[in-house]
């Protein structure tokens, strides 16, 4: 009497349409489905607040010494490059409430910096 089922490693094993097992995989694809990596936004804007903290502390820790419109301006500059540089990434794809929050994000640390820079003009 031969096997009724198929043998998962010398053909796929479908289900309807749909791939349940194939040669190189022990699990079934519904486990381990075929995909690809999809950015979110959340990960745009994590990686600007991140950047944009580390390089506004390093600056503002290095120009302590000299006049705040330096580091001001200095700051100013890098947060317009890491709000391109996160619009680029895909931020102009994500929904509104995302565009919003990184823009606010990215001013309210730049005025933190500047607060603080402020006694030093």
């Amino acid at each position: 009497m031969p096997d009724r089922y198929p043998d998962p490693r010398k053909e796929d094993i479908m289900a309807g349409d749909r791939r349940v097992s194939r040669p190189d995989s022990a699990l079934p694809d519904s486990i381990i489905p075929d995909a690809a990596y999809r950015p979110i936004p959340i990960a745009w804007f994590a990686g600007a607040f991140l950047l944009q903290m580390v390089v506004l502390f390093a600056i503002f820790m290095v120009l302590i010494g000299q006049s705040g419109w330096v580091t001001i301006a200095l700051s100013a500059l890098v947060t317009g490059a890491i709000g391109k540089w996160t619009w680029e990434r895909g931020m102009q794809g994500a929904g509104p409430g995302w565009r919003l929050a990184t823009v606010l994000l990215l001013a309210g640390q730049l005025g933190f910096v500047c607060l603080g820079a402020a006694a030093r003009l």
